[in-house]
């Protein structure tokens, strides 16, 4: 039996990564992934010209892509992932989070009452072109103009 891998070792996620397999494996472009390193939120070391990701890079990237979904800049991402390096306890980064999370979700819900109101007016505006046009027995859109 030389040369087998027991089963567990098989299914584990493996301890390093090429900038493409890091890419495909988190649904991004190895462009991003570079964009991400020079900004240094990642760090991976080189093996002769090549960039070489482990699972602390992994998890860091998983982090950076986590935070720009739910809007953070990277400046708010650099400063949660270097607080989690300087404190390890994670108590600053945890009040950090918690601090960040409430005003980001401060800030999503003013933007949604901006926009119901935007919603409201142009529907507004909607309802009031559709009288006129109505009372000028024109059609109201280019699929009825062309009927």
């Amino acid at each position: 039996m030389t040369g087998a891998a027991p089963s567990a070792r098989r299914d584990a996620p493996p301890e390093f990564f090429s900038v493409n397999q890091l890419a495909e494996d988190l649904g991004v472009t190895a462009r991003a992934i570079r964009f991400y390193e020079a900004k240094g939120l990642i760090a991976p070391r080189r093996a002769g010209t090549t960039r070489v990701f482990d699972r602390r890079d992994r998890a860091r990237l998983m982090l950076v892509l986590r935070g720009k979904r739910l809007g953070f800049s990277l400046a708010s991402i650099r400063e949660f992932l270097d607080l989690y390096d300087a404190d390890r306890s994670q108590g600053a980064q945890l009040r950090l989070l918690l601090e960040s999370t409430r005003g980001r979700i401060q800030e999503l819900e003013r933007q949604r009452v901006d926009l119901d109101q935007t919603l409201r007016e142009l529907r507004e505006v909607e309802r009031e072109a559709e009288r006129v046009l109505r009372g000028r027995g024109e059609p109201r859109s280019p699929a009825e103009a062309a009927d």
